[in-house]
């Protein structure tokens, strides 16, 4: 069984949609949203995009769906800074009631086997919530009481946007990295899961989609295609911005710095 996970996709239509080009063509039994299709510049474009999939989906909900779900609801979060909630309140007014019921619908995690690897949990950040920090330098020891107890051989996590392979314990743990906001090298990050697991790297027109995203009336377009598409950060200065907020536990804290760290 071959399995394609792709994580925090941002609405970003023109990325998803050279991802899944590629998805296509490997012809994968299974595909893990794993959580963030929201908030982006077209949120509703990607979701109507990945609902109409023939390849069987299985989604997770990220703290990003959860936060503009919240936001729909007039319940606007303090985790979120004040320059960015014009951005939540506009993709929560996009949010058709079908939408928003397919958001809510999603679990928290998911589980199934796969080839080679046994049991695999996907979460959007650690088992056990949508919004705790962690990296590749994060100290196993810090990480064990997360996972010691994880009934499975391996976790497939995301929120940090940056792709990783390593073991915690007797759990190997795989970032597929982001498909709609990389950090490191321009394109678009996944992965497939099965026999090995590749990580791929899909590049696509960057100034055209530059250009549709500046086309929509996202708040923060302008912003989102250079930080996100032309020139997203480089790895090394998300991991040192990262590490000052590693495994904090309230979510508030960790929301409102994750995204000062991100612009």
């Amino acid at each position: 069984m071959r399995v394609a996970a792709l994580y925090d996709i941002h609405g970003n239509l023109p990325a998803l949609e050279a991802v899944l080009k590629e998805v296509e063509a490997e012809t994968p039994d299974a595909i893990v949203i794993g959580g963030d299709v929201v908030p982006g510049p077209m949120p509703m474009e990607c979701l109507e995009r990945l609902l109409a999939l023939n390849t069987p989906v299985h989604f997770i909900r990220g703290n990003g769906d959860r936060e503009v779900l919240a936001f729909q609801r007039g319940e606007e979060s303090s985790a979120i800074p004040e320059n960015f909630r014009e951005g939540m309140r506009w993709n929560a007014r996009r949010l058709s009631d079908d939408h928003a019921r397919a958001l809510k619908s999603w679990p928290a995690t998911f589980s199934m086997e796969i080839t080679d690897l046994g049991k695999v949990l996907f979460c959007h950040a650690t088992p056990g919530n949508d919004v705790d920090v962690f990296t590749r330098l994060t100290p196993e020891e810090r990480l064990l009481p997360i996972f010691e107890n994880v009934k499975a051989g391996a976790v497939v996590c995301g929120h940090t946007h940056m792709p990783f392979d390593r073991r915690i314990g007797g759990v190997r743990v795989i970032n597929p990295g982001s498909v709609g906001m990389p950090f490191g090298r321009p394109g678009a990050y996944w992965c497939l899961l099965g026999r090995k697991i590749t990580f791929r790297h899909t590049l696509y027109d960057f100034e055209a989609a530059a250009e549709q995203i500046r086309h929509t009336d996202y708040a923060g377009a302008d912003a989102f295609a250079e930080k996100n598409v032309l020139n997203p950060p480089t790895e090394e200065q998300m991991l040192r911005a990262f590490s000052a907020i590693e495994l904090m536990s309230r979510r508030d804290d960790v929301t409102s710095a994750t995204i000062a760290a991100r612009n």
